[in-house]
């Protein structure tokens, strides 16, 4: 196997155990087993458990924001654009396995003891605060209205995660809709 599938697949079942069980639970050796990757290979590729985390969480930002994206491109009105982004953390928060927001998660564990992880999340959710803000621009509402979306998404990211429920991402879409008619 070459190393980009190697990659791949060590990725893949990074991101099904990291984000299913936490990062601490899952050592390189559980990769191994789920990946298929043999452990000398894994650690050619990710010299320390640390990178293998950064990478997850970097190919999962691209991943989540390509998904979050393409379900707000959907709408044609720019406030409506606003509250779908509400619509689909509805849709994930219901997704089976969900878990919560998988950078606040891995900043709950190692954000205290890993530089790497902390620039992985506040680049994360630095895009999102951006992507708000192109959102409320087109939208020619107010710019600080992009920082308060941002902490009614992250709100709702952890109540769900906590509650098991979709319901943080309705009442975070009406107090959105309340926002923007102030």
């Amino acid at each position: 196997m070459d190393s980009a599938a190697a990659r791949e697949q060590a990725l893949d079942a990074a991101e099904e155990l990291f984000y299913g069980r936490g990062i601490q639970s899952v050592g390189m050796d559980d990769i191994r087993g789920a990946s298929g990757v043999s452990l000398k290979r894994l650690y050619q590729l990710f010299p320390a458990k640390e990178q293998l985390v950064e990478a997850y969480l970097e190919r999962r930002d691209v991943r989540w924001r390509g998904r979050l994206a393409e379900f707000v491109e959907l709408r044609q009105d720019p406030e409506e654009r606003i509250l779908a982004v509400f619509e689909w953390l509805e849709g994930w928060f219901g997704e089976d396995g969900f878990r919560g927001c998988a950078w606040i998660n891995s900043y709950g564990e190692l954000g205290a003891t890993s530089a790497r992880v902390v620039a992985q999340v506040r680049a994360h959710k630095q895009a999102l605060r951006d992507y708000l803000a192109g959102l409320v621009a087109d939208a020619g509402l107010p710019g600080a209205l992009a920082g308060q979306l941002l902490l009614l998404a992250e709100g709702a990211m952890v109540t769900a995660g906590i509650t098991g429920s979709a319901e943080p991402a309705r009442e975070a879409r009406e107090a959105a809709r309340t926002l923007m008619a102030c």
